[in-house]
């Protein structure tokens, strides 16, 4: 019998954007400002409406955090997010409750931030990616280095927690080339930071037109480079691609990586869900106006499928391995409802690669780990 974690995360998603980068797989439509006002409100009564639906479901739990993602969410106006929140906090106490949007330097509006630190949200994430305008065109991002500059200016006026995204192994991107943007990253002092590795993913602009990009080698180095520097500046390395000062790493995130149970509304999103001794994973339709009218006519998922007791040992390591701190031992069992002995070999093979480590309480990737994580999983399937 597998219990039902205490706490729950909230994702909300919210579609649209300005324009889609080449390399974003995230379901993301591309729509102009005037049509987001047109379709944001009725889009916000589905989700009051989803939410709704199950809350009774989670009406046991704490919900820990609420993300607001995209798309844009940041193209949203604050009233919206006010009156969702609020609808929430009528049920839930999130007094506690880390309450993140993400946003996009392209869009920023100082009224809006503002306001979005009024109605509730306490942490913002703004997708940077880089300082250098060379690859922000290459990325065709729609902000210029300047205007992030001047995002993160505003942004910190009304927030004391804030992530910045970047990426590296960008497009013709060098070493020297980074080491500018980790030092203007550091410059800022937020509290986290993200670095993730351009990949290239099917169904994507640069699937189709591949970019010239850093060979594994070149960035491996900028890997190493970013952790040495990010260290001499206090940041804790405690997931693959995030970084935090202490005390400030992120709550919604963290729920993913240890197997948490979340709650997914809106166009496209996910949910886990631990309910009777099980796991389900639900989805929403894709599509903005097809969600609307799903949840119109009383339709509040798309799909809905049980994980099998077989699979779960490969999906806990999935999520928790990618943690740098790994996980603690006894949360295997309490996660999955199998004994963490019954697994016993394929951990061992694992340690005498010294790809993870196990100590009394605790097992987690090496150094060499982190970086052959998908050896280790291909032992749990």
């Amino acid at each position: 019998m597998i219990p039902s974690p205490k706490s729950i995360g909230l994702y909300v998603h919210l579609p649209w954007c300005i324009h889609k980068c080449p390399y974003c797989d995230f379901n993301s439509h591309e729509a102009s400002f005037d049509k987001v006002k047109e379709l944001e409100r009725d889009y916000f009564k589905n989700l009051i409406k989803e939410f709704s639906f199950y809350k009774e479901l989670i009406s046991d739990r704490q919900i820990s955090s609420i993300f607001f993602g995209g798309g844009t969410p940041s193209l949203i106006a604050p009233q919206l997010y006010e009156e969702l929140i609020s609808e929430i906090h009528t049920y839930f106490n999130l007094s506690n409750s880390e309450i993140t949007m993400e946003a996009n330097p392209g869009t920023i509006d100082i009224n809006n931030f503002k306001d979005y630190a009024k109605v509730g949200i306490n942490r913002i994430s703004l997708g940077i990616q880089s300082f250098n305008d060379k690859h922000l065109k290459k990325l065709e991002r729609i902000h210029s280095s300047d205007e992030a500059k001047h995002a993160i200016d505003i942004v910190q006026k009304y927030f004391s927690n804030l992530n910045l995204d970047l990426m590296f192994g960008l497009p013709q991107q060098n070493l020297e080339e980074l080491q500018c943007d980790l030092q203007t990253a550091c410059d800022f002092e937020p509290n986290h930071l993200s670095f993730y590795h351009l990949t290239i993913e099917p169904q994507t602009a640069f699937y189709k037109t591949p970019p010239e990009i850093p060979s594994d080698d070149d960035a491996f180095e900028m890997y190493q480079e970013i952790n040495q520097q990010l260290q001499r500046y206090h940041y804790v390395h405690y997931e693959t691609s995030a970084f935090a000062k202490q005390g400030y790493q992120s709550q919604h995130n963290l729920n993913y990586w240890l197997f948490g149970d979340y709650l997914g509304l809106g166009a496209g999103a996910h949910s886990k869900i631990t309910h009777y001794g099980e796991i389900f994973r639900m989805n929403n339709t894709k599509n903005p106006k097809t969600y609307i009218d799903s949840v119109h006519q009383n339709k509040f998922f798309s799909n809905k499928t049980n994980i099998l007791k077989n699979d779960l040992p490969f999906e806990f390591m999935m999520n928790t391995l990618r943690l740098t701190n790994g996980f603690q031992k006894n949360l295997f069992e309490e996660r999955t409802g199998i004994e963490l002995n019954n697994i016993r070999n394929q951990i061992n093979d694992s340690i005498s690669k010294e790809l993870l480590h196990e100590d009394e309480n605790i097992i987690k990737p090496t150094k060499k780990g982190v970086f052959f994580l998908n050896e280790i999983l291909h032992n749990f399937l």
